[in-house]
């Protein structure tokens, strides 16, 4: 068993910053990737970003490619979001997921992932 507990969301105005962490405990030495998904009012969750639980390669969501960077500290059991130049439409509740299964598969589909956090709210207003 993996719990993700997720923190660092809040109200922003547009063109600002918020960082995003998320905190993994229990079988952490089990963990093969971490992503971040949102979802927004009336929406399905769709994809943010990705980072292997080792490696450098990142994955992200074209509309988020050079505002948002997603990293690790391993040491720290810790997955952050760095989200700047924030847009309205970034509106959502952000959740942070893990991958403990071994194998392959799509990093950017909801079903890859074993574990949830309860996600945290992100607001931008204009």
């Amino acid at each position: 068993q993996v719990q993700l507990v997720e923190s660092g969301g809040g109200l922003v105005q547009a063109g600002g910053s918020v960082r995003l962490s998320c905190a993994a405990s229990g079988r952490t030495d089990s963990i093969r990737f971490m992503g971040w998904f949102r979802q927004a009012p009336g929406k399905e969750r769709e994809f943010v970003a990705a980072i292997p639980w080792s490696g450098t390669t990142t994955y992200s969501k074209d509309s988020v490619k050079g505002r948002f960077t997603i990293s690790r500290d391993n040491a720290k059991n810790t997955v952050s979001l760095e989200m700047n130049s924030l847009k309205p439409e970034d509106t959502a509740v952000y959740y942070c997921a893990a991958r403990v299964e071994p194998g392959g598969g799509i990093v950017t589909r909801f079903i890859f992932y074993d574990y949830w956090g309860q996600g945290t709210q992100v607001t931008v207003s204009s």
